[in-house]
């Protein structure tokens, strides 16, 4: 029986391992895709940050728990300023197989508090590896115009708090 509060999500991406690879750990690279800044130290224990994401310019916060370059990371992952997925309270894991001429990107974001958490994390996941299948592939993805699902019902001061 799959585990009911976690998001699992698969892609193919036309482009190989060691690109997609770069993509995911390399801040000037991240940033064409996801956030508008991001900071990286691609180890075990290693900073994992990534501001400005979404149109309520989020934080995500986390660290690197396995780094196998090429093939597979692992990092903790959460909100700033969030108390239902809180920095280093999720955990992100990634594996890119090589398939197809391309990479196949299995990913699963496990950990998540809630139904409503994990609906919201699917949505901005599918989004967003998206933007990362059209980046890493050599094209451009464009402005991010990515609004929580529940951006509609947000105030200004409760946006930050909501997920993305």
């Amino acid at each position: 029986m799959p585990e009911p509060l976690v998001v699992r999500r698969e892609i193919q991406i036309a482009a190989p391992p060691a690109t997609v690879f770069a993509f995911l750990t390399d801040p000037e690279k991240i940033i064409s895709w996801l956030g508008a800044e991001a900071k990286t130290e691609t180890h075990p224990d290693g900073l994992y940050l990534v501001k400005g994401i979404s149109e309520w310019g989020r934080v995500a916060r986390g660290t690197f728990r396995e780094v196998v370059p090429v093939h597979r990371l692992a990092y903790s992952f959460g909100w700033e300023g969030d108390d239902e997925v809180p920095p280093g309270s999720s955990l992100v894991e990634i594996d890119l197989l090589d398939r197809e001429g391309g990479t196949l990107l299995r990913m699963a974001h496990s950990g998540l508090p809630n139904a409503a958490q994990r609906a919201g994390h699917g949505t901005g996941w599918a989004h967003y590896l998206g933007r990362l299948a059209i980046a890493a592939s050599g094209g451009n993805p464009g402005p991010d115009r990515f609004a929580p699902p529940d951006a509609g019902n947000a105030t200004s001061a409760a946006a930050p708090r909501r997920s993305g």
